[in-house]
């Protein structure tokens, strides 16, 4: 599977996220703790908003396995956002390791990441093209069952318009439900494992779902409420100013200090522009 951070908040830089932790995203490329293989070295991504310049979002991806790649260094020492997704990707079998295969995706101002698989994705990946839209049939460069999942998102987005939290939300639950029914057709036994996060740079949703027993869901935490800072070395979440409260979505807690609680499974989390969050059970019937 893979390992990804979501960050809203005060800017900072990506090496608060990449790098500077305690158990960093480059750490977790090396030596993840929640996962049966703790390698995740098949590259890497980050998607960054500069909201000064453009709503879009920029992005640097590589095959090279984050710990080993010195521009992510470069980058991720100077270059200070308020959103951020950072991914590193362990790929799953049969999906070739390439630039366009890492995460996260981007298409206009959206931005999606994901961890785990889509049952069966190989099956069903001709009817999943079916269902898209021109535009986001177009935005699929690569083959990875995430990015097929994101066109089936990304129409829902340019329906509605992705504005707000809750058409972020609504556009992921009808996008994965989509996918899901799908899998499900090839048979009953066949399941996912869907930890996504979706931002459109001023809001965002993160969920942990899973079709198979609760226990088996990839591993998924919050931290919120506080503003994150690293000085010499730590990365803490300290007690914040007015407004400069932070939302950090993690597959694994970057740090020792308090206050990482762990997403139930089949659930969604709505973080709003203001970084106030809501928890919220997934809306649709699952086994």
């Amino acid at each position: 599977m893979c390992r990804f951070v979501l960050y809203l908040g005060p800017p900072l830089t990506l090496g608060s996220l990449f790098v500077e932790p305690s158990h960093s995203l480059i750490k977790q490329s090396i030596h993840a703790l929640e996962r049966d293989e703790p390698l995740n070295g098949d590259g890497f991504g980050v998607a960054w908003y500069a909201p000064d310049i453009s709503p879009e979002p920029a992005s640097f991806r590589s095959i090279t396995p984050a710990w080993n790649n010195r521009n992510l260094l470069q980058i991720a020492r100077v270059t200070r956002s308020p959103a951020i997704m950072a991914h590193v990707r362990a790929a799953t079998q049969g999906l070739s390791v390439a630039e366009t295969n890492c995460h996260p995706y981007t298409h206009a101002r959206f931005a999606f990441m994901h961890n785990g698989d889509l049952g069966e994705f190989t099956r069903i990946r001709r009817e999943m093209l079916a269902l898209l839209s021109q535009r986001a049939f177009s935005a699929i460069q690569g083959s990875t069952d995430s990015e097929h999942i994101f066109g089936l998102v990304l129409d829902r987005l340019l329906a509605n318009s992705g504005e707000t939290v809750e058409q972020l939300a609504e556009a992921l639950v009808d996008g994965v439900d989509h996918a899901v029914t799908l899998s499900r057709s090839v048979g009953p036994d066949v399941h996912s494992y869907l930890n996504i996060a979706l931002t459109n740079g001023t809001c965002a949703v993160a969920c942990r779902y899973t079709t198979d027993k609760p226990e088996h869901a990839d591993s998924l935490y919050i931290h919120t409420g506080r503003k994150y800072v690293c000085r010499d070395g730590v990365c803490e979440m300290i007690a914040p100013e007015a407004g400069q409260g932070a939302v950090i979505v993690s597959s694994e807690p970057l740090s020792e200090d308090p206050g990482w609680q762990k997403m139930p499974v089949n659930h969604l989390v709505l973080i709003n522009t203001d970084r106030t969050t809501e928890l919220r059970a997934w809306p649709t019937a699952t086994p």
